[in-house]
């Protein structure tokens, strides 16, 4: 199976942002996947559609979290045991 490739939409001052993706981090040694943070700012597109919804964690076009971190939901696409 390959690895789910998550997306975290934030900004850079967002100390929610940092705070999802320490959590995301953390799930690591758990999980095997990679994450790309984009900064919503950085593209007019992105900033209109997550303006002030940010942070959001994605895989491709599916919201898992939004604001705070959930690993449940997030477990959901790695397969059990």
């Amino acid at each position: 199976m390959t690895a789910p490739a998550f997306t975290l939409y934030g900004r850079k001052w967002c100390h929610l942002c940092d705070d999802m993706l320490a959590a995301l981090e953390a799930m690591r040694p758990a999980w095997d996947f990679s994450v790309t943070v984009i900064d919503v700012d950085s593209d007019p597109v992105l900033e209109a559609k997550y303006d002030e919804i940010v942070p959001v964690l994605a895989l491709g076009e599916r919201e898992l979290c939004r604001y705070r971190f959930d690993a449940d939901a997030v477990a959901t696409v790695f397969p059990r045991d």
